[in-house]
């Protein structure tokens, strides 16, 4: 029996890789100073793995930006609208590289960025490979062939890890009509093969390949794609020892395609879906064949402790069945998604020690595994009797704590009856209402809530958490900071306005901050996407809103302005989704819980005078379970959670929502389900291509579709704006449209923010020109 790990933080203990990549796009430092800090954070990681006893030490999980965009480049899957950046005979892989991240707009060049969408149903981002009919891959970079020999110059003779070929193309997207991606299966497996020859010549005894699809709702020719592919893998390279990874949900009905693989190893995710170990037992051959079987036992996706007691019970099963050689531990998944150590958390008026000692990051998650591993073996566990004693200690610790439970909250949700989740009228009534009470123009204008944060902000901040300035100082400065950003868009002419949110640290954050049953690190950043990382709060026990959290500024910011001004709420979903949440109820009593407190809100801003009010979800879908046959219970308790948070306030009031990066044809009936006035969402990227499931449902609230891509450092012209915008019109009817970003505009820099919204109120005012004479 041996341990192993699936992927680790690629971010650095300190954000090293976030402020590298920063500095590099921002033209401060050299390609060469952004690979060195890179290998830096490699190198570092594989010694902290080998150092907490992992015996097969991942290597090519580590990504500049994305892993998925990593393997696209790695077989040449690169749209043809990139190929522009390659001049003669040199190579710009890294210029090409970013561009498909994050566009490009400079000497001559205007390129968007790829598709960006949420991975499975965790808050990560990838980018969604482009695939056409006439589709050619070839190898294009070496980076896994370089993170390989780069590893074993430092002793390691790691497990390469790469998206495998099947997954791959189902988490793309065609990019023409006529064809399936599945059905380019065969114009990739020559590249996966020449791949993994080089890796096996070289060294490499096992190769990791992720294929998380496996959990998914499968076609009958998607499983035998399958099956095929892993039969001409393994005929082609025999001499390497292949793991295939799934992840996130049961195998389900695929548990028979996924035990059948021509493979060495399989993983399973026994923390979603502990059941199916029995399931693979009772329901498969797997037993009576020589392969290993991976037990994703520690949570590579929260940050409580393991409970040994229940681990071993599924290890000791295992091990049974199958003898402890055919027996490898694991994390259930990446420890992406994971903070980095929980050794770095030094502050205990932040993370008391009490708290603290539920929990474990992912350099202690490593620790777990091998602790495991040794309480597994006989020759080893009685060496290892305390740490199991001082594991369920911990546990019993939580369990029994006075901290969590709060009868109060508990009785609130209880009480709950069906008209608290509903409007005193329908969408209609409210409709006619608002446009009297409002006096919008048609097509108003607005923002989706945040303005740059720049680094004088975050300074500001800093210095305040530091006691470098009082508290009234820092709050002098913010109010210079929305006043500002107050006059700057009744300049350029913005109909609803927004505060700017300049005192916010993360949309999720601040809230958690404010809320009870909250409590937070210092250091637990995870990747979101690219450089973008989130600090998600905890969730450890009952929330409930002591005080008001916004309505100061909100109210400070309306009486700045005659024009009207939105509240900027986040909602209870996202708030859930994006934190780590307390895994001992269900989730569904929590969002509740969340849902009542932001109701709380909702309301203290409508008598403050705010009759435009925001609460974010750009969650709900990647919170969906990953089986169709899951969603229904799910989106019954997600839509009323949101529908509690915003029921409370008068016909009057206009409730927006916002979401992005969701495909969201299969929920479009509960998304016009939450109610909302105004729904905001990203579609630029997609060219309005996901706007096309509003128009089939014929959904009947208002709807603003982003016209430019915030994710992007790129400034699109009127002119590309108006198209898209006359594209939206062709389906919308005019009173119902909205204009606005596809997202906040937090991450941007001011130069770029002033000159797009300046673009996106001019091609405004020539669609409200055409309309007047009748062109549109």
């Amino acid at each position: 029996m041996f341990t192993h790990n699936l992927g680790y933080p690629r971010i650095g203990s300190k954000r090293e890789l976030k402020r590298a990549c920063e500095q590099f796009w921002a033209g401060k430092s050299t390609k060469d100073e952004l690979l060195r800090i890179g290998r830096q954070i490699k190198r570092q990681n594989w010694q902290l793995q080998q150092e907490a006893g992992i015996a097969l030490i991942p290597s090519n999980d580590f990504s500049l930006y994305d892993h998925i965009l990593d393997t696209a480049l790695l077989v040449g899957a690169i749209p043809e609208r990139y190929h522009a950046l390659v001049d003669g005979q040199t190579n710009r892989e890294l210029d090409i590289y970013f561009a498909m991240a994050r566009g490009v707009q400079r000497d001559g060049l205007d390129i968007k960025a790829m598709e960006m969408t949420k991975w499975f149903d965790t808050n990560y981002h990838y980018i969604v490979p482009e695939f056409t009919k006439n589709q050619h891959f070839k190898r294009y970079s070496d980076k896994i062939i370089i993170d390989f020999e780069d590893a074993k110059q430092m002793g390691f003779v790691t497990k390469p890890v790469l998206i495998g070929p099947v997954s791959f193309l189902l988490l793309g997207k065609e990019k023409e009509a006529g064809f399936d991606r599945i059905d380019l299966l065969e114009k990739l497996l020559p590249v996966y093969i020449d791949i993994l020859q080089e890796l096996s010549i070289r060294g490499a005894n096992w190769i990791q390949l992720d294929e998380p699809c496996l959990t998914l709702d499968l076609t009958e020719n998607e499983q035998i794609a399958f099956q095929q592919a892993y039969q001409k893998i393994k005929k082609a390279v025999p001499n390497l020892k292949i793991l295939v990874a799934t992840y996130f949900e049961c195998t389900g009905e695929n548990i028979y395609v996924a035990t059948t693989l021509d493979i060495d190893a399989l993983h399973l995710d026994l923390v979603r879906c502990p059941s199916q170990l029995s399931d693979i037992f009772e329901q498969t051959d797997f037993a009576k064949t020589e392969k290993i079987l991976s037990l994703g036992v520690v949570d590579g996706r929260n940050i409580w402790k393991n409970d040994y007691a229940k681990s071993l019970t599924l290890i000791q099963k295992a091990i049974d069945t199958l003898g402890q050689e055919r027996v490898m531990i694991a994390p259930s998944c990446s420890l992406l998604h994971s903070p980095c150590d929980l050794d770095l958390e030094q502050n205990e008026e932040v993370l008391t020690p009490e708290i603290k000692n539920w929990m474990a990051f992912a350099k202690q998650k490593l620790t777990e595994v091998n602790v495991l591993r040794k309480l597994s073996e006989p020759a080893s566990a009685p060496l290892f009797a305390q740490h199991f004693a001082e594991n369920q200690k911990a546990i019993q610790s939580r369990k029994d704590s006075a901290l969590i439970h709060k009868p109060q909250v508990k009785a609130r949700v209880a009480a709950l009856t069906e008209q608290d989740a509903h409007r005193p009228s329908p969408f209609a009534v409210r409709q006619a209402l608002q446009l009297e009470t409002l006096k919008l123009p048609l097509f108003p204008t607005t923002t989706i809530g945040s303005f740059p944060q720049t680094d004088d902000v975050r300074v500001l901040r800093a210095n305040l958490k530091k006691g470098v300035i009082s508290q009234e100082e820092y709050d002098a400065q913010i109010a210079v900071a929305i006043e500002k950003s107050i006059r700057w868009q009744e300049e350029i002419g913005l109909d609803v306005l927004v505060h700017g949110e300049f005192e916010r640290n993360d949309m999720v954050e601040y809230f958690g901050e404010q809320l009870s049953g909250y409590v937070f690190s210092q250091n637990g950043w995870v990747q979101s996407y690219g450089s973008r990382c989130v600090k998600p709060p905890i969730i450890y026990g009952d929330v409930e809103r002591p005080v008001a959290m916004t309505v100061r500024w909100s109210e400070f910011a309306q009486s700045k302005t005659d024009k009207l001004m939105k509240g900027m709420l986040t909602g209870p979903i996202t708030i859930l989704q994006w934190s780590f949440v307390r895994d001992d109820q269900a989730r569904k009593t929590t969002a509740f819980q969340i849902a009542m407190a932001i109701r709380d809100e909702v309301l203290d801003l409508e008598k403050a005078g705010i009759k435009v009010i925001q609460i974010d979800e750009p969650a709900i879908r990647e919170g969906l379970p990953l089986r169709r046959a899951d969603w229904e219970y799910y989106l019954q308790w997600a839509v009323e959670a949101f529908r509690l948070s915003a029921s409370g306030v008068k016909d009057e009031t206009q409730i927006h929502t916002h979401m992005c990066y969701s495909e969201f044809n299969d929920i479009i009936k509960h998304i016009a389900d939450m109610d909302a006035d105004v729904i905001t969402i990203e579609t630029s990227r997609s060219q309005m291509e996901l706007l096309d499931a509003f128009v089939d449902f014929k959904y009947p609230n208002e709807i603003g579709p982003g016209v430019y891509d915030i994710h992007s450092p790129r400034v699109p012209e009127t002119e590309e704006m108006l198209s898209l915008l006359e594209k939206a019109l062709v389906n919308i009817p005019t009173r119902n449209l909205w204009v606005n970003p596809d997202c906040g505009l937090k991450t941007r820099r001011w130069a770029e923010t002033e000159l797009a919204l300046k673009n996106m109120i001019k091609a405004t005012e020539l669609l409200r020109e055409k309309v007047k004479e009748g062109v549109c």
